[in-house]
């Protein structure tokens, strides 16, 4: 709910208002987002919607447009442990290109965690890491940080 929230609206959030404000977004649809199920459980997320529907992005100084074509976000993931190192994210961007493009989307783009050589813990990879998106065919278009912005054009 990080994104679909502004600062104040996060800094009052709990786990559990959280989770009934999911449960909301959820059940009024469209789905926002990807799961990955290994047989009936459920291993992995990826958020994905358009980047209009994520309210911190207005606010962001470092994830400013970088244009003005319309652009889907992929914004987070969830990887299950156990289920983690084993190429789910990719899984997982493949997916959420074919949602996108189906819905009518024609460029994706993403903001992952670039890797700084050393290990680093799980749960820094909340918006995936950057050689994930680059195997998932993102190209790199700006670093304004800690992050990258990538994209990619969605063929019809």
């Amino acid at each position: 709910m990080w994104w679909r929230r502004t600062g104040p609206e996060h800094r009052k959030s709990t786990n559990a208002s959280n989770k009934r404000a999911l449960r909301k977004v959820v059940e009024s649809g469209p789905p926002p987002g990807i799961l990955a199920y290994e047989g009936d459980l459920a291993v992995g997320w990826c958020a994905v919607r358009p980047r209009e529907e994520y309210p911190r992005f207005k606010s962001s100084r470092t994830l400013k447009p970088l244009d003005d074509r319309p652009v889907w976000s992929v914004t987070c993931f969830f990887v299950r442990k156990g289920y983690r190192r084993k190429g789910l994210t990719v899984a997982l961007l493949e997916a959420a290109k074919k949602h996108v493009r189906k819905s009518g989307g024609r460029l994706i783009e993403g903001y992952p965690t670039v890797p700084t050589g050393k290990d680093s813990a799980d749960a820094f990879a909340w918006t995936g890491l950057l050689p994930a998106f680059e195997k998932a065919g993102f190209t790199e278009k700006a670093r304004p940080g800690a992050r990258a912005i990538v994209r990619l054009e969605l063929k019809e």
